[in-house]
């Protein structure tokens, strides 16, 4: 076993990040601090942060194959131009829910962008349930509902061989499975491959490594978690010198490294004194395992 390695690489103080996603063309990372309406972009070699300040809260950010971002922000998938700082509007969803908002979100492997909606909280983890919905924007930027009756739409990945969708919706405590089809972008068959134990709290960011295992970032349990989405066992526990891990992708050279995402929202003056990278965006090194770059959004 190689040694691990866990360092802050940017002392950020995000109310809430999320959503990391690497790009390999500027050897960036990218992720949202959602209550903030910031998209962030971190550049790895300069140390440098740039800022996009949006008009609400942005929960999801990814590459697009023709250039720029797609975001989420509040109930609306909105193309953004990083040079002017402008955004566009491509589709809204939940237009009879005034109290909603999107949350996290993801490419899938034909280029289209999955996200899922929620309540807003009234604080973390409280809010009213069941309000949300999991979508999908196609690359002709029209909008599938595969289900609604979600509480906290949150990690998502797609198998290595395109044919399993991973899911969590927050307050299931569970990592879900469902059959996918890559051709249409369909999903069924909704079945429960991991439950977490109290100890690991609520599960939320997800991302997939290349020997087909899931990393699960672990909402006040300070963790990231290595599952065996096969046989439903845990492989592997990482703990974070911070509770309110939020997400977490691969990046760097090779997808070698994991970077992760937390949160201080919720955190009393004593926690910030105890954990003061909170908010901030760590490196994990010397996992052993590597990470397949994201996909970015056909349309």
């Amino acid at each position: 076993m190689s040694s691990i390695k866990i360092e802050c690489v940017l002392l950020e103080n995000c109310r809430c990040g999320e959503s990391p996603v690497w790009e390999e063309a500027s050897n960036s990372l990218l992720f949202v601090d959602i209550p903030a309406k910031k998209v962030c972009r971190w550049d790895s070699l300069s140390k440098q942060v740039q800022r996009v300040t949006t008009d609400a809260s942005v929960s999801s950010v990814v590459l697009r194959q023709s250039g720029g971002y797609v975001t989420t922000i509040g109930t609306k998938f909105c193309a953004l131009n990083w040079e002017d700082q402008s955004t566009t509007v491509l589709a809204t969803v939940d237009k009879d829910k005034k109290n909603n908002r999107f949350n996290d979100g993801k490419v899938d492997p034909a280029g289209r962008y999955f996200a899922g909606t929620m309540a807003e909280e009234t604080a973390p983890a409280i809010l009213e349930r069941h309000q949300g919905s999991l979508y999908s924007l196609f690359p002709d930027h029209h909008v599938e509902k595969y289900f609604d009756q979600v509480d906290i739409s949150n990690g998502l990945d797609w198998s290595l061989d395109h044919k399993i969708f991973y899911y969590i919706d927050s307050l299931s405590y569970s990592v879900d499975a469902f059959d996918y089809e890559l051709q249409t972008g369909k999903i069924c068959n909704r079945r429960s491959v991991y439950r977490l134990e109290k100890e690991e709290q609520i599960p939320d960011g997800m991302c997939i490594d290349a020997d087909g295992k899931l990393w699960v970032a672990c909402y006040n349990g300070g963790r990231v978690i290595r599952l065996d989405p096969e046989t439903g066992k845990r492989l592997q526990t990482v703990k974070l010198p911070v509770d309110k891990t939020t997400s977490c992708c691969f990046g760097g050279k090779d997808y070698s490294e994991m970077y992760v995402t937390c949160a201080r929202d919720g955190m009393d003056p004593e926690g910030l004194i105890r954990q003061p990278k909170a908010g901030g965006i760590f490196k994990i090194t010397g996992l052993g395992v590597k990470g397949i770059p994201p996909y970015p959004y056909a349309g």
